[in-house]
């Protein structure tokens, strides 16, 4: 975009372009908008997948007998409630 003001396209004065340039940026900008949902879906996708793959060994695990949770599973969540636990306690100081 040579209009002038950033690469971005975020600061052009729209109001000196014709019908044309507009078109072309807002039809240049939907494509990136496209592309971007893709690959935002096959990530979520991967997501979903490694989710269930976790789920599915962790029932797994407790079938046979094991833990549903890892000491590490409980230490994190203990670390997070203590932290939280110490920022109420600073809030409620103030």
């Amino acid at each position: 975009m040579d209009e002038g003001k950033d690469p971005e396209g975020i600061f052009i004065d729209f109001k000196e372009l014709d019908d044309q340039r507009l078109k072309e940026i807002l039809n240049a900008l939907l494509k990136e908008e496209r592309e971007i949902s893709y690959r935002r879906r096959l990530l979520h996708g991967k997501i979903d997948m490694l989710r269930a793959e976790l789920v599915r060994r962790k029932k797994k695990r407790h079938e046979e007998g094991g833990s549903l949770f890892s000491d590490e599973d409980i230490e994190k969540l203990s670390s997070i409630l203590a932290g939280r636990l110490e920022e109420r306690a600073d809030e409620d100081e103030m």
